[in-house]
């Protein structure tokens, strides 16, 4: 992999909840690397995920022509797999601008902003209390 491939302007950056992914798509024939890994490997062969990393590229009828790497760290493998397919569709906008609008109202351009709520003072987690006696 050559430094070209991972100038700044060639990065596509997607984040949910703890997860961060940088993608690069690379041309090529359809593989999946993530963190220097093969992708279905990195996704334990769950078809779920992998069908959800494509999902922008199947829209657009390109899945055959581009490699997708991802540098992923924080967050688990749902956290991960959304922050990657956000890098794809942001990298495909970047490409070609007439992408965008075939790719929004699929909602993979959407931030989903939902993170964890902040533990507070006097509770065990969140929200949840320690059990109340009456006497």
């Amino acid at each position: 992999m050559s430094e070209l491939i991972f100038r700044k302007d060639n990065i596509g950056l997607g984040k949910r909840k703890q997860a961060v992914a940088r993608v690069f798509l690379v041309p090529g024939e359809g593989n999946l690397i993530v963190n220097k890994v093969s992708g279905t490997k990195y996704l334990q062969y769950n078809d779920t995920y992998l069908n959800t990393v494509w999902a922008p590229l199947q829209v657009l009828n390109l899945e055959k022509q581009f490699n997708i790497i991802a540098l992923v760290n924080g967050g688990g493998l749902t956290g991960q797999t959304q922050s990657i397919q956000l890098g794809v569709a942001r990298q495909l906008c970047k490409m070609d601008s007439q992408n965008r609008a075939i790719l929004k109202p699929f909602g993979f351009l959407t931030r989903d902003s939902r993170i964890k709520e902040r533990k507070k003072y006097g509770l065990r987690k969140a929200r949840k209390a320690p059990q109340y006696s009456k006497r």
